[in-house]
């Protein structure tokens, strides 16, 4: 279906208003060159808004918006679990990582791994996160963003692949994360209320064939559709694999949480680049109420699905096919909502994936070339990626029917190490790195032995029980080496509680009280 003249004259003005403000807020003043910490890090200057909203342009994306929503529409408001669980671990990471992260004047989660381990534990993280960031992550917000391009306004695939990558490098290869910063803060914008638009217009269209409004369409899909909100599924739903039950609140999820916005670089980077630690934590705390809204935005939509497109042949299919059902006017304004989460995320993955690479892995082997050297080897790293993903996009996930369902058990084969190798990084002096490339390695190498010759395990199962084996693994190798070298508690060069304030200020922990009712309120009304 071919936008309407109108839609599409909001679309374009929009691609046109991004790409202006991107090159605005990327120039530098005369006689001053882009170094890496303006390049990488936005010269470490982003105020709190500025983090609360890149967090979540980051995260929302197409593997969100169309994964997520169809994910509503096969499974239902549990998978807002994800979303809502985020919350309360945002709170978590702002309180007691973001701290230590800062103060240690780290680029990346592999600088880290350096400083608190050695290099080959650096190494061997910053391979795996380059290969999942462009193999996992970027294919598939290019392919999926490609696949609503094309069921909105019919445009082939392969030009919408094209498309979405050059518009994501016009407007952030240049100025780097200031610049894909600050124009978050629009995408955000955009999102919500177009989000929040189509989640109106869609119950909206409920409740007119019952003779209502909104609240006569909620109600008529809570009535037609009860199973779709169950946020604890039981042990028959078809769906239990994917969200097991209880595991959801007390097991894995929170490994996936943490691995996800605790440690991974395109996330925790905006954390990173702002003024101050108090600054980043009143951003993470932003985001944390941005994410309690986001099922409103991206589940909502699929469930309501159910009723308006009951005959969807994938249920990756259910946002873009709602879309078409909009009015003209409406449906443009969505359309630049859905882009803008996309090429958001796009900016924010390359421009990791260039940190990464230029300073964990490049840097290791040029050391002592010039700032703008490094500065022009991440933007060529970032076009790089981008054209790797739009080659690989395809053939990697064109066979799949709920990609974020695929995002979540791929990652979930190392996420249980990576988080053990932080949490016992900055909690406990005894870790050695010999522990932490068995947790690492173990992680992948149990995941897919439990995967081969355990499929009936939930795979959110699997992630705790992968987590509890590495995390005693560890445990077991530091207490031995510890012991076989003689070293005592004081002379092991690590982090400890006792080295890190975790004093935060009254307005974080209010904040951080809120997320937590509001999350009982919303599990004790959808138990």
């Amino acid at each position: 279906m071919q936008l309407a003249a109108i839609d599409l004259a909001i679309f374009i003005a929009y691609v046109a208003m991004l790409v202006t403000i991107g090159y605005l807020v990327s120039r530098e003043k005369a006689g001053h060159e882009k170094n890496t910490s303006d390049y990488f890090l936005a010269g470490k200057g982003l105020p709190w808004w500025a983090v609360g909203a890149s967090l979540i342009a980051a995260n929302i994306s197409a593997e969100q918006i169309i994964g997520m929503s169809g994910s509503g529409y096969a499974i239902g408001l549990a998978i807002a679990s994800y979303e809502w669980m985020a919350a309360i671990t945002l709170i978590l990471v702002g309180k007691y990582f973001l701290p230590v992260f800062v103060r240690k004047g780290i680029y990346t989660m592999p600088q880290f791994l350096q400083q608190r381990y050695d290099d080959r534990v650096k190494l061997v993280l910053a391979i795996f996160w380059l290969g999942v960031y462009v193999f996992v992550n970027l294919t598939s917000v290019l392919w999926l963003g490609a696949l609503a391009i094309n069921a909105i306004a019919g445009v082939e695939l392969f030009v919408g692949l094209i498309f979405l990558g050059l518009f994501s490098a016009a407007y952030s290869l240049y100025g780097g994360l200031k610049a894909v910063a600050l124009t978050d803060i629009i995408q955000v914008v955009l999102l919500v209320i177009g989000g929040l638009v189509l989640s109106y217009l869609a119950l909206s269209l409920i409740g007119e064939q019952n003779g209502g409004g909104i609240l006569a369409g909620f109600s008529e899909l809570t009535r037609v559709a009860p199973e779709k909100f169950d946020m604890i599924l039981s042990k028959d739903n078809p769906h239990y694999m994917s969200l097991p039950g209880l595991s959801v609140l007390v097991g894995g999820m929170w490994v996936v949480n943490f691995a996800y916005w605790g440690f991974n670089q395109y996330i925790i980077q905006r954390a990173l680049a702002a003024k101050s630690i108090a600054e980043g934590q009143k951003g993470i705390a932003f985001a944390a109420y941005l994410k309690l809204l986001m099922p409103v935005i991206v589940v909502l939509p699929g469930i309501a699905a159910v009723i308006l497109l009951p005959e969807l042949e994938r249920p990756d299919q259910a946002y873009p096919q709602l879309m078409n059902l909009m009015p003209v006017g409406f449906k443009g304004l969505i359309f630049a909502a859905l882009v803008a989460a996309i090429v958001s995320s796009l900016a924010s993955m390359t421009n990791s994936i260039s940190t990464i690479f230029t300073m964990d892995i490049y840097a290791r082997y040029q050391p002592g070339r010039s700032q703008t050297h490094y500065v022009r080897v991440g933007r060529t790293v970032a076009l790089l990626s981008l054209v790797l993903g739009m080659i690989c996009a395809q053939p990697l996930l064109g066979q799949f029917d709920q990609a974020f369902q695929y995002i979540q058990e791929f990652t979930g084969f190392f996420t249980p190490g990576i988080t053990v190798l932080f949490l016992l990084g900055v909690f406990w002096p005894l870790a050695t790195a010999n522990s932490a490339l068995v947790a690492a390695i173990g992680s992948a190498v149990l995941s897919l032995a439990m995967k081969l010759w355990w499929p009936e395990l939930p795979f959110m199962d699997r992630v705790g029980l992968v987590f509890l084996i590495c995390f005693s693994l560890a445990v077991i190798v530091s207490l031995w080496e510890n012991r076989t070298r003689g070293n005592s508690r004081d002379q092991v060069h690590a982090l400890s509680t006792g080295e890190v304030n975790f004093a935060t200020s009254s307005v974080f922990n209010l904040a951080a009280l809120g997320v937590t009712l509001v999350l009982i309120a919303l599990y004790t009304t959808w138990w």
